[in-house]
């Protein structure tokens, strides 16, 4: 059989029923689409937060204060209350430690802040001049906190968006204008651009004032949130984990690792843990929504076995004619085929549109990969195979007599 012939055959064969063929073509592309759209939430999950974590900073070193504590092999800090790590051990980091572009220490704090009225709930970091370097924030409007500032112990502020919204409307310039953090009164100076994203500390949503000020009017001590030390390159980062840990147990007095009062964060470990898990959370997704293809192959299955039965006097026809079991055999499979790549295409335009329809109404980040659409294709051909064998091969073994007789 030419494969012109086989073309039309199976077109012929696929409109005789199109009832038929139209329900059996939509278990698939109910498949399809149910994969393409779940493999596009869990790759925008994976992506969102990688974007997120970088946002923090590039070739990230971040140390925490907290006694250790040993669970297994698991090595986890709790920083509590702690204030273990001061000004005196970022200066020291930063003048002692090769490689590194820069050293932030920052104060964090969760404050009531009040302005005309209007009030909100959020973070207050206290920083110094290389935050906003490290970090690449950008100013929107004002200036950046001074040196003078940070020295003097200012009560001035810089408003994340998110946070210069709440207290006064958006779009407003609130710059010069006054704000009680707790009971303070702070001058605002700034204001930043948009990061965008939530979650991690997200930048839009923050406070920022000199580290000093907040160490003397927000947390009343002299310990630091964190230290944050930006390596030169990526390769160097665990290189400089280990001589930070040496070098803090050594300013701290603490001759076993295991009991030390502070942890370090590498971004890396924290990258690929988040893609761990979202790559777990995609292959999940994935696996839920192959269930509906597994239905759709049982579908086409039963619909081959039906038309196997219906053609049967056709089918000996064809062997009295010639035919032979190959070329039954490739005609029930076409037809078969036929149906999971139409099933296929409309599959993969649905469910592009439902993953469209998901970023737009439920705020969570979709990505469709050419990856994702070449594995459903290839699904939908291996399901049509598959599940078109058995009634293709029932098709080619009839006895052409047998088949004659059939009423």
């Amino acid at each position: 059989m030419i494969g012109s012939d086989l073309l039309n055959e199976t077109f012929f064969s696929l409109a005789a029923n199109k009832s038929r063929s139209a329900l059996t073509i939509l278990g698939i592309v109910i498949g399809i689409g149910s994969v393409i759209a779940m493999i596009s939430i869990g790759q925008g999950a994976s992506q969102d937060i990688t974007n997120r974590i970088e946002s923090l900073g590039t070739n990230l070193l971040v140390v925490t204060p907290g006694f250790q504590r040993q669970a297994g092999n698991l090595v986890r800090g709790s920083s509590g209350s702690a204030q273990n790590l001061t000004l005196e051990d970022s200066e020291t980091i930063k003048s002692d430690v090769s490689d590194i572009d820069n050293v932030a220490p920052t104060v964090s704090t969760r404050k009531q802040v009040t302005a005309k009225g209007t009030n909100t709930n959020t973070n207050v970091y206290g920083i110094d001049g290389n935050y906003f370097i490290m970090k690449a924030i950008v100013m929107n409007l004002g200036s950046e906190i001074s040196a003078s500032q940070i020295q003097s112990r200012a009560k001035v502020a810089i408003l994340g968006p998110t946070v210069n919204t709440d207290l006064f409307g958006e779009g407003i310039d609130s710059v010069g204008q006054k704000i009680r953090i707790g009971d303070q009164q702070f001058t605002i100076i700034g204001i930043t651009q948009a990061k965008g994203g939530t979650g991690f500390g997200s930048a839009d949503d923050l406070i920022y004032v000199p580290i000093t000020t907040a160490q003397q009017y927000l947390t009343g001590n002299q310990g630091v949130s964190n230290i944050n030390i930006q390596a030169s390159s990526a390769e160097t980062m665990t290189m400089i984990q280990e001589e930070v840990q040496t070098l803090l147990l050594q300013r701290h007095h603490i001759s076993d690792a295991t009991q030390a009062d502070f942890s370090i964060v590498n971004q890396a470990d924290l990258l690929s843990s988040a893609s761990s898990v979202t790559d777990t959370l995609t292959l999940l997704l994935g696996a839920i929504a192959s269930i509906s293809l597994i239905v759709g192959g049982i579908g086409i299955m039963n619909m081959m076995l039906t038309t196997v039965t219906e053609r049967t006097r056709e089918i000996g026809l064809r062997k009295s004619l010639g035919a032979n079991r190959h070329d039954i055999s490739i005609q029930f499979l076409a037809e078969s085929v036929a149906l999971t790549f139409i099933g296929g295409v409309i599959g993969i335009i649905i469910g592009w549109l439902a993953s469209l329809v998901v970023s737009k109404f439920s705020g969570l980040t979709t990505a469709i990969t050419y990856s994702s659409v070449f594995l459903s294709v290839g699904i939908a051909a291996l399901i049509g195979i598959v599940f078109g064998y058995y009634p293709a091969r029932r098709a080619a073994k009839l006895d052409p007599i047998e088949a004659l007789r059939y009423q």
